[in-house]
């Protein structure tokens, strides 16, 4: 795959990107230091504009296609937060997104899509069957196909968002990310590395969409099953280029259970008062998980994204899966 980003890539990203794009707010929140015994701050990528990260390396890869490329569009598969972001880009670069969701995909989420100019083509049951759909039209079509994990210039636009965490928290011991492609927990490992490489990164994924993490712990892409109801971390797969990062820098792989994950989004409603889809709130649900590893550390946990229906809130609040 292509070389690994620098510090450097992510202040290059940074100048990019940084016209179209919130700096999210790190705040700390006394409850969560109780719940887990550390200090605990949240990074908040649900206040993005668009209630998640992604439009960040979405920006950074768009901003840099040739006018060849801009002129035949882009397509792309997401589950939601990626295609938005993709979406949004290809709309402040002037260009086509297309972008293939699962037949069962977030509807508040393509609505967001369509309003953001994409065209969205319904395919498939999973992620991974929009993935192939989305190659296929790409080959066929001549549209650039922008890949959710193995595409270099994602990293250091997600990385951004971390670089951020240590401006302004130098003294961070512990950032925790969720994983579905891989491109969070990158960017950050590639910012610590830069910055300070004492610091842990640990990543978030769902037990019942173990495919990242078994390729992260056998050193080699597994695919497995995925029946979670996190969105973001509902990849059966892991992808070369992200993986091969995780290998070498990511400190630790935590799998949490779907009561875990809906009690997450519980807790981030509880204790930060924000709304966070299934995803973005794995973090707080996996610190929980291993309070007795974070006892007294400086902890930033990624609230990923916001992006919940209504539908999937209630039974969040319901206690139904």
């Amino acid at each position: 795959m292509s070389q690994r980003p620098t510090l450097q890539d992510v202040i290059e990203a940074r100048r990019r990107i940084s016209p179209y794009i919130t700096r999210t707010p790190l705040h700390h929140y006394r409850g969560l230091d109780k719940l887990i015994g550390a200090e605990v701050w949240v990074k908040h990528e649900n206040h993005q504009p668009l209630g998640a990260f992604k439009m960040r390396g979405a920006l950074n890869t768009l901003s840099q296609l040739t006018p060849e490329q801009k002129k035949h569009g882009v397509v792309c598969a997401s589950t939601g937060n990626f295609g938005q972001g993709i979406a949004y880009a290809a709309s402040v670069f002037g260009m086509k997104a297309n972008i293939v969701v699962p037949m069962n995909a977030n509807a508040d989420k393509v609505e967001s899509m369509r309003r953001l100019g994409g065209n969205i083509i319904f395919h498939g049951k999973d992620f991974d069957e929009c993935r192939d759909k989305a190659d296929t039209m790409s080959k066929e079509e001549g549209c650039f196909y922008v890949h959710s994990a193995n595409e270099p210039r994602l990293v250091p636009g997600v990385a951004t968002y971390s670089l951020e965490i240590f401006e302004d928290l130098p003294d961070v011991d512990v950032i925790i990310v969720p994983i579905g492609g891989g491109s969070g927990a990158c960017g950050a490992c590639i910012v610590k590395e830069g910055i300070n490489p004492k610091v842990q990164v640990i990543g978030v994924g769902a037990e019942s969409a173990p495919g990242a993490y078994q390729s992260w712990k056998q050193r080699r892409v597994v695919e497995s099953t995925t029946s979670t109801v996190a969105e973001g971390l509902a990849t059966r797969v892991g992808f070369e280029y992200t993986q091969e990062i995780l290998w070498d820098l990511l400190d630790d792989f935590v799998l949490i259970s779907e009561d875990e994950i809906m009690n997450g989004v519980r807790l981030a409603l509880e204790h930060t008062h924000n709304l966070a889809e299934h995803a973005g709130s794995s973090g707080i649900a996996a610190a929980v998980k291993i309070k007795d590893r974070l006892k007294g550390k400086k902890v930033a946990i990624v609230m990923s994204g916001g992006n919940i229906s209504m539908p999937q809130l209630k039974k969040v609040m319901d206690g139904v899966r």
